[in-house]
């Protein structure tokens, strides 16, 4: 039976979560392994959506080398949530989005990309999904806390998926260390006064937006959305 928050264990995924049903969330793809993307396709997923900009899908030398036959099966859709370098875009969400205070402005600069998210997820019939971003904490985080007010979720839910996967990501920083100096790892005492803070704005974000409205305002439509529904309900075709 599904809890709330299942970590996720193939190999090499890095803060790697199911979000609910056959919807998953976890940070750069790059990270698996051969083994990883064979655990994944056990478990189901057929769709990974990559939620970067294009420019940082990128291998770095410290990933493991994993040759195209790993990827057999699987649909990767490329589908940024935002334009990095539109300064509308920096001007209330920072140099990237870290702070789930700043959602809200990010759907409401870029509703069709947000869209083509959800248009993604709703369009994987063949299996469950993954959405994924760079550290598996903010971009996914966004998508993931509407897919659970789409789902119905409590907000002490909601709230706790952000805190697992933000915790995630800073064990990652202490064992690996950050990926950049604006980045660091942060002992508890830090840590959860911050997240009590961003737990309550994750929250106010998914209820200030009203996810299904939203989504029915920007195009997509309601049968796209009872697929979301079925699959964040565990109703995954295989």
């Amino acid at each position: 039976m599904e809890k709330r928050g299942d970590p996720v264990g193939w190999d090499g995924a890095a803060n790697a979560w199911r979000v609910a049903g056959g919807v998953y969330r976890m940070g750069r793809r790059e990270w698996l392994t051969e083994a990883g993307w064979q655990q994944a396709y056990d478990d189901g997923v057929r769709t990974v959506v990559d939620l970067r900009h294009p420019r940082e899908a990128l291998r770095r030398d410290t990933d493991p080398v994993v040759a195209d036959h790993a990827f057999a099966g699987m649909n990767i859709v490329i589908a940024p949530t935002e334009e990095p370098d539109d300064p509308r875009f920096t001007a209330v969400c920072g140099p990237y989005l870290n702070d789930p205070a700043h959602y809200l402005h990010n759907v409401r600069l870029y509703p069709q990309k947000i869209v083509a998210v959800f248009r993604a997820v709703a369009a994987a019939a063949a299996g469950a999904v993954v959405i994924h971003c760079a550290a598996g904490r903010d971009r996914s985080g966004l998508v993931a806390a509407m897919i659970q007010d789409l789902a119905g979720h409590p907000d002490q839910r909601i709230a706790d998926g952000y805190a697992q996967a933000a915790r995630g990501i800073n064990e990652r920083y202490r064992t690996h260390g950050p990926p950049h100096a604006r980045e660091r790892y942060l002992p508890d005492a830090d840590l959860a006064p911050l997240l009590e803070e961003r737990g309550r704005a994750v929250v106010t974000f998914v209820r200030e937006l009203d996810s299904r409205a939203f989504l029915l305002q920007n195009g997509l439509s309601p049968q796209e959305i009872g697929s979301i529904e079925h699959l964040a309900a565990g109703q995954v075709p295989l």
